[in-house]
């Protein structure tokens, strides 16, 4: 068989956003991602869905697998003929071992490519509001391991050069030695009241900072209990950070969001998130798969002329339908002098996208509002068709029935429990990592019951606020058993982002 190829990739240090537009290509097209624990748990949805995902992550206590084994695993799977994709934190070339990776793959006549990564070195600090170099401080920076001991005979870092060597000093992953590190600094030239900065999960929404000086910031690093991983930031730029912190002050900052909306619509929202300082985490508890049955969905579009509504209540609902009709050999055309009704806002500004002038979007978005609009306009036996989800609610078909309508409600997508990556997000959840739980429909409000049953039951989730898109969303997730801190006035994600920024005193 034909050899693969890996490419070691840098997943820049922590927020998702930061990794290049190669590497989101690389994750998109691996048969085989294998990541490590400095890697956004975000990133691996980007994945192929029959993609082999397999973690290697190392922390100081306990490594998952050991480095000689981690070589060995991408060149067991490169000899199978996969691409394999290694994703590392930061850049994979800047203490990351990488250098290490590749030379084994040279060795055994592996292709490989090196996809260079945002740093942590230069990320955390400008996340951190510390620019590491500025003309009236400082035109050098040096980056240094943080990792060797400095108290080591044979050290490989000349502590004498170093320590005046360049006006902004970095160490990574040097929690464990700092006081080490703060003295062979001073021993060597640097002054004791140097401004210092500990930036621990740099670029993250998790993210914290403590200043001091190179003879206090020992004692306040465990004053304050700061960890690996962590940059350290030594230098006159340091001041420069009560004027220029710029990511703390965000509404969502500190704020981890789960996003239960579907694979497909849940990019959207969580742009949204992350626009506001937040941390979006996906967690997609609904699948939008095809119906049992295309038949009645067929019969409605072979029939397309008789009818003189047509109603769609979702985003989705749009989507499948025109992609059904193309199938069918038919295009917009077929949907000449047909009345097009839009439940929101989002669903009219697809129709409009895709070339279809929307008659009537109702005041209110939920059934009952949309019903209302349309009897003004529906005359007795007007056919009207309605394509949406299986598990729809029937009050709209109801009232429409009451005004004189005949009604078609076909089927034109399901929605599915679809969990991927549950395993991760309930130890999220029991670990208190998420601070708010988001839901934009009842099938994500029941979908998500199901696949956190036990947690829900033991009252796991009481120290996590909860916010709806509406009224209707959130009668399902009290019936469920949970309990609703926000509620949208507006039925849209737009609504949904705006009464979660009241909730926090931003508007």
């Amino acid at each position: 068989m034909q050899k693969g190829k890996v490419y070691l990739v840098g997943a820049g240090p922590g927020d998702p956003g930061l990794i290049t537009k190669k590497g989101l290509e690389c994750i998109r097209q691996a048969d085989v991602l294998v990541y490590d624990r400095l890697a956004s748990p975000r990133l691996l949805s980007y994945a192929r869905e029959d993609a082999e995902i397999i973690y290697v992550g190392k922390t100081p206590a306990k490594h998952t697998l050991k480095q000689d084994e981690i070589c060995s695993l991408l060149v067991e799977k490169a000899f199978t003929g996969n691409m394999v994709v290694r994703l590392k934190g930061g850049d994979p070339f800047v203490f990351g071992r990488g250098g290490e990776e590749a030379e084994v793959l040279a060795d055994k006549g592996i292709p490989f490519e090196i996809v260079p990564g945002v740093t942590s070195a230069i990320a955390a600090p400008a996340y951190a509001g510390i620019p590491i170099t500025h003309r009236d401080h400082t035109s050098s920076f040096a980056v240094i391991t943080g990792n060797e001991d400095p108290a080591k005979e044979e050290s490989s870092i000349k502590w004498d050069k170093v320590a005046t060597s360049a006006g902004t000093l970095i160490f990574l992953m040097g929690m464990s030695n700092l006081q080490a590190i703060t003295e062979q600094l001073m021993s060597n030239g640097r002054p004791k009241d140097e401004p210092v900065a500990l930036v621990r999960w740099g670029t993250c929404t998790n993210q914290k900072v403590v200043t001091g000086t190179l003879s206090d910031i020992s004692e306040k690093a465990k004053e304050y209990g700061m960890e690996n991983p962590a940059v350290i930031i030594v230098g006159d730029v340091v001041r420069l950070r009560e004027k220029l912190n710029w990511f703390e002050k965000q509404p969502l900052f500190g704020t981890r969001v789960l996003v239960t909306r579907s694979r497909e619509q849940a990019s959207s929202f969580a742009r949204l998130v992350e626009e506001y300082g937040g941390e979006p985490v996906e967690f997609p508890t609904i699948k939008i798969v095809a119906p049992l049955d295309y038949e009645p969905l067929d019969r409605a579009i072979e029939n397309i002329s008789s009818y003189r509504w047509i109603v769609f209540t979702s985003a989705n609902g749009v989507r499948k339908f025109l992609e059904r009709l193309r199938c069918k050999g038919c295009d917009i055309r077929s949907l000449y002098g047909l009345k097009i009704c839009a439940i929101g806002p989002k669903t009219a500004e697809l129709l409009l996208n895709m070339g279809l002038a929307v008659d009537l979007i109702p005041e209110e978005y939920i059934a009952e509002a949309l019903a209302k609009g349309l009897e003004k306009h529906i005359k007795p036996r007007d056919r009207v068709l309605l394509p949406r989800a299986d598990l729809a609610r029937k009050k709209l078909v109801e009232l429409l029935e009451t005004a004189g309508a005949h009604v078609d409600e076909v089927i034109a997508y399901r929605t599915v429990i679809d969990g991927r990556n549950s395993e991760i997000i309930k130890e999220m959840l029991i670990d208190g990592r998420i601070n708010l739980i988001t839901f934009t429909s009842s099938s994500t409000v029941r979908n998500f019951v199901n696949l956190c049953k036990e947690i829900v039951l033991a009252g796991k989730l009481k120290n996590i606020k909860i916010a709806t898109i509406g009224p209707v969303t959130s009668k399902t997730a009290r019936q469920s058993g949970l309990n609703v801190d926000i509620e949208a006035r507006e039925y849209t994600i737009n609504g949904l982002m705006k009464a979660i920024l009241e909730e926090v005193g931003v508007v």
